[in-house]
């Protein structure tokens, strides 16, 4: 290649941190999936009675005591603070389509990333060369 081992070395660490951002967005996307999947199992789950009475989460870590109104329909989170009425088979639906959506991206996200892998791999096999070929051609004495 023309470039020399300082733009090699600035490529190899552009290459780095864009596998570490790819390796994080697919950390990101795996907890996502694991969400989906596991809202979609508690839709099959759903036994419960009309007047049976559950533990409705407020936060993370406090619940209040609460009554089963309809067990035919659920609230369904779909972002930013809004929620839909659905019935249980729409949303296992949507959680399916969800999953199946983040399995997409996991898949692309992955596979730029192994791409990425083998530009940086490319790079430090042409790195090595240029060092090998500058001490090779170092006098004797400096060696």
């Amino acid at each position: 290649t023309k470039l020399n081992l300082m733009q090699l070395t600035q490529f190899k660490n552009g290459l780095d941190s864009d596998i570490k951002f790819y390796q994080e967005s697919l950390q990101n996307l795996k907890l996502a999936q694991t969400k989906f999947q596991d809202s979609s199992d508690c839709m099959s789950q759903m036994t419960q009675k009309d007047g049976s009475e559950v533990l409705v989460p407020l936060t993370g870590s406090m619940y209040v005591p609460g009554v089963i109104k309809d067990t035919e329909k659920v609230l369904v989170d779909v972002g930013t603070g809004y929620y839909v009425e659905k019935d249980i088979k729409g949303a296992r639906d949507y959680f399916n389509r969800k999953v199946k959506f983040v399995t997409q991206n996991m898949e692309r996200v992955q596979a730029i990333g192994s791409e990425k892998a083998k530009i940086r791999d490319m790079v430090m096999d042409i790195m090595q060369e240029k060092l090998q070929a500058q001490f090779a051609n170092m006098p004797a004495a400096k060696k």
